[in-house]
């Protein structure tokens, strides 16, 4: 670090540098963008969830204000794509429907695009789209995930008639005759039928899109509230709307959360973008919070019975996993590759089981599509084989940590691969359950538990040993399992004049604190002070190629782009340095953003060797071009592999039903930590989900199709009441195959607590007979299965 600053490298406890303009009003979201004479566009969305429509614009466009009305016979372009190709198990493709930006004819759930009203203020846009006369003819509708399964072409509802059926794809992976003739053979086995609920998004900003059309150079502008432009201008460019991709670019400024449901391209940014060009004016949509919930893709939403084999000692032989996955109506960007390649493969956890097998059924359903969300098929994964673990345990008579130790993979048989095709590089699970235990203070659950008694309270401990995929790569592997693009990361590194740096990332925060994260890797690489670095992201035309932020790779897969720029100039301003110190390149040093001749013992800055590559007088122009800038592509050679250990406690009010998270442990393994106040924040963040998910968070659609959980009035997310003092810490090993180590900690506390929190229920009802609860476990269905068992009893 340079003499007489704070340490601002690795490791360093910096403060964000994003955090003083967000805490002062002054970020730049999205909605905070106007364009000169702009225009404010309005959905009209369906309040069907199937049906063939017919429409009627003809007193709408006679409102005072209104500047056009499309309608999807209007808007005549692509089809929304999906990014990721998924074949069932016979080798047949998936099936994938046509996905109109505004629908045509047929609406397929509620909240479907019907029409764009576009207008010189947005009440007028809304009160001509209260005079569009849509006249619904009701088709058979698909919500149950279980029935919309086994419907077909002359049986049930479909979606998608002209296909048939409602399966998108039957997949599997592994041996199934194999599984069932070890489960045949295992001393135990031991079943549960799980469901994953389904989850609604919510980040702080709700989605934005302003289209600009520049009719004087033919160029497109799409403002955006996403987590990677990049891929927004590739898919909208090129397949929906058909522009040229130079003639196209994608802006994405502050963001305000993601989660991940700001991955995907939607059709609100296709729409205004073509809207702009049809009316030469800009056309700006902002979604309210309503909107939101019917709109935003939905998260989870897996039905699965999950089959676990043993033999007497407690040793896994065998998991076999049948799963229904539902897709909503259409297929989002990476719906597909959710409940299969992000999913299954993760089924192996921390554990030996050396024989695994799942098979996969994505279904179409009359609901909003359904896409990745904190995790992305890993915590789908995670509560499955957690919940599974724990049912065993009881089951077998075996503690529930011995259970995991007699079943995890050692810390010496890494590289270890798994019968689920990937490979893990490195890991300690039982340094991380140990920790946990610890910090948990699981020796003194007993006494705390006769105390609650005492109260009348019941109390219970719940565990979770887990294991994710982050950094998600390498792309010549996700290509051949279907993936429609790389998964490399872009930056370039822009050293100034005057030695200050400009880093261009592909990466995209929302959220996350890469402007203080990168800032800090160039800061320990080049030694220089956290204010004499910028980090620019979120725009196409300054961002030479980026695949954006989703799967926790930033670091591991954009953080390994800058370095290797980094190491770039490093090489060139070496090699300067040494021709004005006249040494061998061999024979200077470089230390803290100063470079030092081993002969002449003379140094040079920096910021003196920047300033040398821009004024060439003294410069080995016969090897080098002027100039101190670098860029580089980094396509990483393997997942990485974060996993941990994390312990809830929870006391339950049995006369009521409700649930207190009275203690939550997380000890994580994230490799190299750049920066532990953002991890630890990262993780706050991830726990606080993963418990919502767990007690309080469920999207529950009626028979008809309608939303009935559509507003927080009826979707309860979880307040700061409901957490208790989280106890985070980590233990590392390094990832292999990155310079940094690094392995991801942005999801991790979603993956790891929801089955603790749920294992920990039921072993506070297990002595009452409730062997299995399911999320959410919300007041009223804890207080029900009490009461069940009471009946029972007195019978």
């Amino acid at each position: 670090m340079p003499d007489g600053t704070e340490e601002t490298g690795i490791g360093a406890s910096v403060r964000r540098k994003e955090d003083y303009r967000f805490l002062t009003g002054q970020g730049n979201y999205t909605d905070d963008i106007n364009r000169p004479n702009q225009t404010y566009a309005f959905i009209l969305r369906s309040q069907e969830a199937h049906a063939k429509i017919t429409i009627k614009t003809d007193k709408a466009k006679k409102v005072a204000g209104v500047v056009a009305i499309f309608t999807g016979d209007d808007m005549q372009v692509g089809s929304i794509p999906c990014g990721w190709q998924v074949d069932s198990k016979d080798g047949t493709p998936m099936r994938e429907p046509e996905h109109p930006p505004l629908a045509k004819g047929v609406v397929r759930y509620v909240g479907d695009q019907i029409a764009v009203v576009i207008a010189t203020s947005l009440n007028a846009a809304k009160d001509a789209a209260e005079l569009i006369d849509v006249d619904y003819s009701p088709l058979p509708v698909a919500v149950d995930l279980m029935t919309a399964a086994n419907s077909n072409g002359k049986h049930g509802a479909l979606v998608h008639p002209d296909l048939g059926t409602n399966l998108c794809y039957d997949w599997d992976i592994g041996d199934e005759s194999e599984i069932d003739a070890a489960l045949a053979t295992s001393f135990y086995v031991t079943e549960l039928e799980i469901r994953n609920n389904r989850l609604i998004p919510n980040a702080m900003e709700p989605r934005v899109a302003i289209g600009d059309y520049d009719k004087a150079t033919d160029h497109y502008t799409l403002y955006t509230t996403s987590q990677n432009p990049h891929v927004i201008r590739l898919l909208m460019g090129a397949f929906v709307l058909s522009i040229p991709e130079h003639k196209l670019r994608v802006i994405a400024p502050d963001v305000g959360g993601g989660f991940g449901s700001k991955i995907f391209h939607y059709a609100e940014e296709a729409i205004v973008t073509w809207a702009s060009h049809k009316i030469k004016r800009p056309v700006k949509w902002t979604s309210d919070r309503s909107e939101a919930f019917m709109s935003d893709a939905h998260g989870r939403d897996h039905l699965s019975l999950v089959k676990l084999g043993m033999d007497k000692t407690g040793k896994f032989t065998a998991l076999k996993v049948n799963t229904i996955a539902n897709m909503g109506a259409y297929l989002s960007t990476f719906a597909s590759c959710v409940p299969t390649y992000l999913y299954a493969t993760l089924l192996a956890g921390v554990y030996t089981t050396p024989l695994i097998y799942c098979n996969v059924r994505a279904v179409f359903t009359n609901t909003v599509p359904v896409d990745a969300y904190r995790g992305a098929g890993r915590p789908e994964a995670t509560y499955l084989l957690e919940r599974i673990v724990d049912k065993a345990a009881r089951e077998m008579g075996i503690d529930q940590a011995e259970i995991r130790r007699r079943n995890f993979i050692p810390a010496d048989a890494f590289p270890y691969q798994t019968p689920v095709a990937l490979q893990y590089d490195t890991g300690d699970y039982e340094a991380t359950l140990q920790h946990a235990m610890e910090l948990a203070d699981v020796a003194g659950f007993p006494a705390r538990r006769k105390q609650a008694s005492k109260q009348g309270k019941l109390r219970g401990l719940g565990y979770s040993t887990y294991l994710e995929a982050c950094g998600i790569a390498p792309s010549a592997v996700v290509g051949s399992l279907g993936a429609r693009a790389g998964l490399f990361e872009c930056a370039e590194v822009r050293v100034h004049p005057t030695g200050s740096v400009t880093v261009f990332t592909g990466s995209h925060s929302h959220g996350q604190g890469h402007e203080t994260t990168f800032a800090q890797l160039v800061s320990e690489s080049l030694g220089l002070p956290l204010d004499a670095i910028e980090i620019s992201h979120g725009d196409t035309a300054n961002i030479p190629f980026g695949m954006g932020t989703y799967g926790s790779r930033s670091l591991a897969v954009g953080g390994e782009a800058i370095m290797s720029a980094i190491d770039k100039i490093r090489v060139k301003a070496t090699r300067i340095a040494a021709h004005i110190l006249e040494e061998d390149v061999d024979d200077v040093d470089f230390d803290k953003g100063v470079f030092t001749g081993r002969k002449t013992n003379a140094s040079l800055t920096f910021g003196e060797i920047a300033l040398a590559a821009y004024v060439p007088h003294n410069f080995p122009h016969d090897e080098l071009e002027p100039g101190l800038d670098e860029k580089a592509f980094y396509d990483p050679k393997n997942f990485t592999y974060p996993g941990g250990c994390h312990i809830c406690e929870v006391e339950i009010d049995p006369a009521t039903g409700v649930t207190t998270v009275v203690n939550m442990t997380a000890v994580d393994d994230v490799g190299r930590v750049i920066n532990p106040m953002i991890v630890e924040g990262q993780v706050h963040g991830g726990l606080a989900q993963g418990i919502g998910q767990a007690l309080y968070e469920t999207c529950v659609y009626d028979d008809y199709g309608q939303l009935l959980s559509g507003s927080y009035m009826d979707y309860t997310m979880p307040r700061a009441d409901h957490l208790p003092d989280f106890q985070v810490a980590t233990e590392t090993t390094f990832c292999t195959h990155n310079s940094l180590g690094v392995k991801g900690c942005g999801e991790v506390g979603a993956i790891g607590s929801p089955p603790a929190v749920i294992n920990a229920v039921v072993d506070a009802l297990y002595d009452l007979g409730i062997k299995d609860i399911s999320m959410p476990a919300t007041p009223e269905v804890v207080w029900r299965a009490i009461q069940t068992t009471n009946l029972k009893a007195a019978e």
